[in-house]
């Protein structure tokens, strides 16, 4: 393969617009696809197999009226009560809406200052756009905020609206050019990266839009796919760019510079490409659609990250020249360093005393993994939006005119046909004596009168922890055959379990596919293992960290949040499959050189030392990339993307320096010769991975060097 990726890059430098103008075309013709023919997002929970989503396929049968989307509409008066007619003319104006099937007669609160009229949808909430739906509710209630009433919207339409994004992706890309512009003193070398990373984000984009168009896409899944494309994106052209510089370095001309560059840093980034793919595949294990989709849409993102860091990246090398070097070091007989002496020093440090070194990483990664043993996850809602939000404060003048139980009631759903109508009032009366019950509404039955539904309020909102014993105790205790429980808070606790089961099936998967493919690669037990347990430990570190800032709330308000928050149940799930894959491009990129230098030299530790001075400025300049890139999205309102994006920082972080500058060293320093130890069977079976060039033609006036003999 190595042979291929250098005539591929030496060609792409070589008639470098030829290159340039079909990527044009390719982004051009695939955003113009999207654009005409591209679909809309919508998220996709379903749950099979699970009693929140029996009883909401029966109330879709039997109440299609209570299967579709809600709307709340909370009008409240600072001074006085809310006008009866006021609200019936809005209700009036309600009822035209597009796809509004009924809206239901007017709840007053305690002292009547507070008001919710409910819209019932005929559709489910996937099914409309939910931005233009809110606009909707806003025009129809008009003459309520006319009459000086606040008017704020709750339920799943608001609470689905996607807020315009932009804003991260724009501080991570301005943080990522003052990075490359520090690290190359180049302004060239500086935009190269940049300029690929975004192509190839463009073609991945409108490649998801079209997705759209097939299948149900999460709302979520472009902003996680930019997040990760964008960081990915730009740390592959980095570590492409920086072999590129080392061979103009060593005196090579720019194609063949440019050829020798994708034909062992592009080789890698293939391979890394791969390894994030694999993780993302991983997600297929969940068997939930939301789930699956956002693995195939960052996948999607990263495939044509990949795709334009080996193809347009070289096209572009050939057109920037020497200008990718600072300007000292383009002068005929300039050596330009390649590696950091700061850092070998630092790594040869670390190799003379590597237990108390590896004991001191552990103990630290361990620390700040411990708070994960507490994590509660839980997924997000209107109570963990910013005080601004509209939905927020329905949810507050909610919780205070009704009882925090009004914001997540449960419907439990009895079919008829299955069980005797005679059941329905004493199951009422046993919900209403279930401990944390606080109401419960009359039977309701349907048209056909083959199925009823009855509304239990509980006494407490839906992220408190006592929800999760409840829905239980009812399912355990009350309800009888042919009863069901739904609503968002049962299907909430449903997710968080059903994610809670999945989970170590995707982790199992992912590392045992991981390992398998970096043996393939480096040919090695040992190596890949170790690389998987670090992989690991940064993850839990992350988790930790996670636990820390939200669920204990130690920095919550500066990330915008108005209180603690439980870790979304989301994130475990999606973060370790991002994480697991980023993790393993760098250790992708740090034991290929290692094991470059191992195959040059045979010495063992040198090796280490020598892989690491190579790598560690450039592996330094992408992890800071990343981290910048990721806290930007720290910033997004979406708590789901907030939370991936603080824990990626940490974990990206925590990589690049204890994993890759004291637990890596370490490691392989005690390890020795043992890192390359490969069973001779399995020598024999496994094919030969040609990652650092060796089948590519030696340069004019090259000579080939003999290792020397290990001095482990």
């Amino acid at each position: 393969m190595s042979r291929l990726l250098y005539r591929l890059g030496r060609a792409a430098a070589l008639r470098p617009w030829r290159f340039v103008v079909v990527w044009l075309v390719l982004v051009a013709a695939v955003g113009g696809a999207a654009a005409a023919g591209g679909g809309s997002l919508q998220d996709d929970y379903t749950l099979e197999g699970t009693g929140s989503q029996r009883a909401t396929e029966l109330l879709r049968d039997r109440f299609p009226a209570l299967s579709g989307a809600d709307a709340r509409v909370v009008v409240h008066s600072g001074d006085g009560r809310v006008d009866p007619a006021a609200l019936a003319a809005a209700s009036g104006e309600l009822r035209e809406l597009p796809d509004a099937a009924a809206v239901d007669p007017p709840r007053f609160g305690a002292g009547g200052r507070t008001a919710l009229l409910t819209v019932r949808y005929s559709v489910p909430v996937t099914d409309l756009e939910t931005g233009p739906t809110l606009d909707a509710l806003r025009g129809a209630t008009a003459n309520l905020e006319d009459a000086g009433y606040q008017v704020e919207f709750g339920g799943q339409v608001p609470e689905n609206v996607t807020a315009p994004g932009g804003v991260a992706e724009a501080v991570g890309v301005v943080a990522a050019l003052v990075i490359l512009l520090v690290a190359f003193g180049s302004v060239v070398a500086a935009g190269l990266p940049l300029a690929v990373a975004l192509a190839g984000l463009g073609a991945g984009v409108s490649g998801i839009m079209l997705l759209a168009a097939v299948s149900n896409v999460a709302t979520t899944a472009p902003t996680l796919a930019v997040m990760v494309g964008l960081g990915v994106g730009i740390d592959y052209a980095l570590f492409i760019l920086t072999r590129h510089r080392e061979g103009l370095a060593a005196g090579l001309d720019v194609p063949e510079s440019a050829g020798r560059a994708i034909a062992t840093a592009g080789q890698s980034v293939l391979f890394a490409g791969f390894t994030v793919l694999l993780a993302l595949c991983g997600l297929v294990l969940s068997r939930i659609p939301v789930f699956m989709t956002m693995g195939f849409a960052t996948g999607i993102v990263v495939a044509a990250t990949v795709a334009s860091a080996v193809t347009l990246l070289p096209a572009v090398l050939g057109l920037a020249g020497r200008r990718v070097l600072r300007r000292r070091d383009r002068a005929s007989g300039a050596a330009p360093a390649t590696d950091s002496p700061r850092v070998r020093r630092w790594a040869l440090h670390v190799g003379r005393r590597p237990w108390p070194w590896l004991l001191a990483g552990l103990m630290l990664m361990l620390t700040l993994a411990a708070p994960a043993l507490g994590m509660r996850t839980w997924p997000s809602d209107a109570g963990s939006e910013p005080t601004s939000n509209t939905a927020r404060q329905a949810y507050d003048l909610v919780a205070d005119a009704y009882g925090p139980g009004d914001n997540g009631p449960l419907l439990v759903a009895v079919d008829l046909r299955e069980t005797d109508p005679g059941v329905l009032p004493g199951l009422r009366d046993r919900l209403a004596a279930t401990e944390g019950i606080a109401a419960v509404a009359p039977p309701r039955l349907s048209d056909a009168r083959d199925a009823a539904v009855i509304v239990a309020t509980p006494e407490y909102g839906p992220q408190d922890e006592r929800v999760t014993p409840l829905v239980d105790r009812i399912r355990a205790d009350v309800l009888p055959p042919g009863a069901e429980i739904t609503g968002n808070t049962a299907a909430y606790v449903d997710l968080t379990r059903t994610l809670a089961e999945r989970l170590w099936p995707v982790i199992g998967a992912v590392v045992a596919t991981s390992f398998v493919m970096l043996v393939l690669v480096f040919r090695s037990v040992l190596a890949p293992l170790k690389a998987a347990l670090m992989n690991l430990l940064s993850i839990a570190a992350a988790y930790g960290v996670l636990t820390a800032v939200f669920q204990w709330g130690w920095g919550a308000e500066l990330l915008g949040l108005p209180h603690s928050v439980p870790v979304s149940s989301f994130i475990l799930l999606l973060m370790f499959a991002v994480l697991f894959g980023v993790s393993m491009d760098y250790e992708v990129f740090l034991l290929s050189r290692v094991r470059e230098e191992w195959l040059r030299t045979g010495d063992a530790r040198g090796a280490v030392s020598g892989g690491l001075a190579v790598t560690g400025r450039v592996i330094t300049s992408a992890a800071l990339i990343m981290v910048a890139v990721f806290l930007g999205f720290a910033a997004d309102p979406s708590l789901v993307i907030k939370q991936m994006g603080v824990g990626l920082a940490v974990a990206v972080a925590l990589d690049a320096t204890v994993v890759r500058l004291v637990l890596v060293p370490a490691a392989m320093a005690l390890l020795g010769r043992g890192n390359w130890w490969l069973p001779g069977w399995l020598a024999k079976v496994l094919p030969s991975v040609d990652l650092h060039g060796a089948a590519v033609p030696p340069a004019a006036g090259a000579e080939p060097r003999t290792p020397e003999p290990s001095r482990t």
